[in-house]
């Protein structure tokens, strides 16, 4: 059992910034890599940046530049720095995590809400 907890998510004015945390809990036995994803309205999901634990993160071009990832040394806490939102970036943001390298198991979060207003 483990359990993925999104938070940070909210109102925001184009320009402004918000910041995404995700938690994991439960049966960890090791993190391998963290997972943002986001689900624009009307719109397929999108995966916007990766961290791993060897510490290498990859952005999607719709977020490269404003979005940084960032977590602890086991990747129980990641964090997602949103700048210079855009009205564009309004949709529900996922977590998700991938326990293991070889036998992967993934686990979801629940979402948390983005809306960015011209």
């Amino acid at each position: 059992q483990v359990q993925v907890v999104e938070s940070g998510g909210g109102l925001v004015q184009a320009g402004g910034s918000l910041r995404l945390s995700c938690v994991a809990s439960g049966s960890i036995f090791s993190i391998n890599a963290v997972y943002w994803y986001r689900a624009a309205p009307g719109k397929q999901r999108e995966l916007i940046a990766t961290i791993t634990t060897s510490g290498n993160t990859d952005y999607s071009d719709s977020v490269k530049g404003r979005f940084t990832i960032s977590g602890d040394n086991a990747l129980n806490t990641v964090s997602l720095q949103m700048n210079s939102l855009q009205p564009d970036d309004t949709a529900v943001y996922y977590c998700r995590v991938q326990l293991g390298s070889v036998v992967r198991q993934y686990y979801w979060g629940q979402g948390t809400q983005v809306t960015v207003s011209s």
